[in-house]
């Protein structure tokens, strides 16, 4: 029986750990599990925002039970990517051990998007534009990783 490939190690890292990058994690796991060990981290930690929970599990994806993690919590692991899904962890991005690619795919921040919403309907449909644009781009890896490190 032969043995099978090992999986490509991704962390995904946003400012607070709360919404964006919990939702790649998330997206990771459900969808990809077979060729991804997915994480994800803050440069901060804010706690998992609810909003985020919500339209995750409106998808058929339960991320209630991730935690928000520091960055300085995984240092030491060995990643083969760093996936920066906001301009401030672009910014504040560690240098990590080993070879350790890191790639920038921004998305919006639904929680700011959403403080000038008129109602919880129209603030939840800033998450769940965000939440569809990071399944998208999670359906594509590992490939698009491999296109933007070659």
């Amino acid at each position: 029986m032969q043995a099978s490939p090992r999986k490509i190690r991704v962390l995904f890292l946003c400012t607070g750990n709360s919404c964006r990058s919990q939702m790649a994690e998330g997206w990771a796991r459900q969808l990809k599990s077979n060729e991804i060990e997915a994480y994800s981290a803050g440069i901060e930690t804010h706690g998992l925002n609810p909003s985020a929970v919500k339209v995750m599990a409106e998808a058929g994806v339960d991320i209630s039970g991730q935690r928000s993690k520091n960055v300085q919590e995984l240092l030491d692991a060995p990643f083969d990517y760093v996936v920066t899904v906001c301009d401030n962890a672009r910014e504040t991005c560690p240098v990590f051990p080993g070879k350790s690619t890191v790639i920038h795919m921004g998305f919006d921040d639904p929680p700011k998007l959403a403080r000038d919403a008129s109602s919880e309907e129209e603030a939840l449909s800033h998450y769940r534009r965000v939440r569809d644009e990071i399944r998208d781009f999670v359906e594509d890896l590992p490939a698009w990783l491999a296109g933007e490190s070659g």
